[in-house]
Order: C-alpha cells, then structure tokens, then sequence
C-alpha cells in the first residue's frame, strides 16, 4: 500500500511504512497535522446518528455479556474504516507507534504480510529470513485460526495484534492452502525481526545480482553503496544487473522513488491523484543513471506489491529495464495516516497511484514483459522444493553471505544461486543476450 501523513504545514510527505509484522504493506506517507476532516464544513445525518445511539443503547441493554464503551465504540470505527476497502483501518495508541517504529526495519512477530479477504487473513507474502518463512507461510495461503480462536469476525487489526507477541512465545495457525485436501496447521516462534533490506552479490563476473525486500528508509543509500562494491568486484566491467523484488511487500514511497531513481535520468517515476488536491502529487528523477545505461532485468511475482510495483513500473515505463517473471499484487492505492488527538490514529484510502504512463496497477498489477511461471520462491530460490528442504537450504544462503554453512544434503559443495534460482538464470542469460547486442550495434 502507500500510506501518507500531514505535517504542520498541512502538505505531505510520504515518509513511513505500515509495516507491523503481519499487515499488509503500504506504501506509507506517515502522520501530519490535525485530520483533514476539520477542514471541510459538511452536514452530519442527525437520523443516522440517532439511529447509531440507539443501537448502541440497545447493546449496552441487551447484549448477552456486558460490553465495555470505550471497546463498543472502536469497534464502531473499525467498522466504518473496514467496510470501506481493505486497508483503511483504524490504529490504536500502539499500532499507530508500531507503525513508526517500523519504518527502521526492526519489529516483533513472525514477518507475515497480510490482508483481509471475505473476513479470513490471506497471506500476502512473509518475510524472507523470517518465522513465517522459515515455516513454509506461502503467498496467498489462508489464515483461518490463530491458536483456538477463529479469524472469522476479526477485524485484521485485531488479528495483527493477536500474532504479535514476545519473542520466543509460539502461535499455532491453521492454514488453509490451494491444491492441499486438509488445512494445514503450522506452529511458529514469534521472533524479533531484524530486515536487512538490501543484499547484494555477483552472479558471475560480469553480472550483478541486487535483492530489495522491503522498502526503509536507508534503502536506497545502501543499494547504491552495494552498486559500488558490485562494479569493485567485477573490476569495473559490470555489463548487467538483476534487480530481485519477488516477494517484496512494499514500504515507504520515497525510498521507492529513490531506488527508481538510482537508475533514471528524468522523468516522472510516479505520481498519485485522490479526491483531495493534497493527494495530487509527481515524483520525479532527480539524478542520473548510475549504472550509465547498463542493463537491468527486474524479477516480479504475485508477492511483489505496492512499492515493489513503483519500481518496476517506473523502469518499465521508461523502457529502463526487462521486467521477468509473472504478474504483480496490484496494490495501486495511497494509504494516509491522520493522527487523532487521543494518540491513535486513521490509516485511510486517499488517493491512487499512477505509473509515469498514467498506468492505474490497482486490482491489475505489473505485467511482465517476458512471463515466466509462478514458482514458490524462497530466498533459497529451490521453489516448492524448497518447502522441504529449507532449513538446509538457509545455511547455504549464510554461506554465500559469508557467514559459514554446512554443504547440501549430498554432501557436495553449495550451489550457486543461479543453480538455485531458475529464474535468476534465465535473467542472467538476457543480460548476456543483450549484452551482445549491444556490443555488435
């Protein structure tokens, strides 16, 4: 999602991310002044509203357990917010402070994505390195009980903060899964997660291979630095570059831009247009191509959302880069996030966002511009394989990282990651491909 706040000057700047640990993400555009509502003059329905009171009564009367006020009335909100889109919703003291926190990249829980589909969790995508993922939590899978309560009449705020908890406690989720007979039920350790957004590495000598999972506020800094390293490495003679945003959920929206950024010379990145002339806004590019033309295939699949699609649209749109792999979210909306005077806080749908070729991707997604097939992917790139073998499969990746780690289960030596990743080869042979034709232009 794009989520968006107001500062005392009553503009915007998109500059935080709703990541809080298992909601879906936004691209975020944090918390400013006092909720725009304030500023327009609009006629209350007085009959509605005594209509509200009496149910309200009527509850206090007649419901089966004594309810609490205070809890009757958010409830109400979460209600109203609920029935307007999924992602509008209202934030409470704490989540409206989990939010910020989170914009670092350090928060609790078990590193799911998700939303709300006909009242059940659907999983967007998890987090690589995560508890979910380490499970085998898949994108798309159901979410239909945490511990023995029912997700069925839950609000996704009220189920976020139920998968939260400290780390080293455990949560059991029955999941349900397309293509399994039996729901699946699945236990994992809460963690505290620690998002290292960038990681980086040569795929051989010439190609470079740059993995975003999740969009913070120091993304693009440390991309570019990892850029650097990548041309020291290849000693100068870096001829393409394979940008991985599968299964990237989204962030903050500048630090989309600024990743787009990196790789344009001028031109519009994307712009957002909502009901208020406030959501009206353009990004630019501001910089020039660092890679000075160098060749870019872009790896998409249905877990790569919101911010992941700016980028990849962006660079699509300008014909900057090859966009692989299968079609995005399509997470096209602008979330802004208005403080209330209580501590809490409104995260509510204001505006769409726009492609630089006036392209809506809500509800659509990202076409690729070269299909490939859904695979399961892993961080360990071995697709539904992988469910299997992945606890193995993560020292190889620490391996690579140059943390140590024990070889495959054959007893051979690690595999690369292009023997990993079909996908991450089959980019790397196009960039060779264009490479080529490039060189005999």
């Amino acid at each position: 999602m794009f989520v968006v706040p107001h500062n005392s000057s009553r503009r915007r700047r998109p500059d935080a991310v709703a990541l809080a640990m298992a909601a879906i993400f936004t691209v975020l555009m944090l918390p400013a002044s006092p909720l725009r509502a304030q500023d327009q003059q609009t006629s209350l329905p007085i009959e509605e509203l005594k209509v509200f009171s009496e149910v309200f009564g009527l509850i206090k009367d007649d419901y089966v357990e004594p309810v609490d006020d205070i809890d009757l009335l958010r409830k109400a909100i979460g209600g109203m917010l609920g029935g307007l889109d999924p992602h509008s919703s209202y934030l409470d003291p704490e989540s409206f402070e989990e939010i910020q926190i989170g914009t670092e990249g350090r928060f609790g829980g078990l590193g799911i994505e998700v939303t709300m589909e006909n009242g059940l969790i659907k999983v967007v995508t998890p987090i690589d390195g995560t508890p979910a993922h380490r499970a085998g939590i898949q994108p798309g899978d159901i979410i239909t009980r945490l511990d023995d309560t029912p997700v069925k009449g839950l609000s996704l705020d009220d189920a976020v903060r139920r998968m939260r908890g400290e780390p080293g406690t455990t949560i059991d989720l029955t999941v349900i899964r397309e293509g399994s007979s039996q729901p699946l039920e699945v236990t994992l350790e809460r963690a505290e997660i620690k998002i290292a957004s960038v990681r980086s590495q040569l795929v051989d000598d010439t190609i470079g291979y740059i993995r975003i999972t999740q969009f913070q506020s120091d993304t693009a800094p440390n991309m570019r630095d990892q850029i650097r390293d990548l041309v020291i490495e290849s000693d100068n003679d870096l001829r393409g570059v394979i940008l991985d945003l599968r299964n990237n959920p989204g962030g903050i929206l500048n630090a989309a831009v600024s990743v787009a950024d990196v790789f344009l010379e001028d031109g519009v990145i994307v712009s957002t247009r909502g009901r208020d002339e406030r959501d009206n806004a353009e990004y630019r590019a501001t910089s020039r191509d660092m890679l000075d033309d160098v060749p870019i295939v872009v790896l998409v699949n249905s877990g790569s959302a919101s911010a992941s699609e700016i980028v990849a649209g962006a660079l699509q749109d300008h014909e900057r880069a090859v966009i692989m792999g299968s079609k995005t979210f399509g997470k096209g909306s602008v979330q802004t996030i208005l403080p209330l005077k209580n501590g809490a806080a409104l995260k509510i749908t204001t505006a769409r966002y726009y492609t630089p070729a006036g392209r809506s991707i809500q509800a659509t997604g990202i076409e690729p511009d070269i299909p490939a097939g859904e695979l399961v992917f892993s961080e360990d790139g071995d697709g539904e394989d992988a469910q299997v073998r992945e606890v193995n499969l993560a020292g190889h990746l620490e391996n690579e990282n140059g943390d140590g780690g024990a070889g495959n289960d054959d007893g051979g030596a690690p595999r690369t990651l292009i023997e990993r990743d079909p996908l991450v080869l089959e980019a790397r042979n196009l960039l060779k491909a264009l490479d080529i034709v490039g060189k005999r232009r």
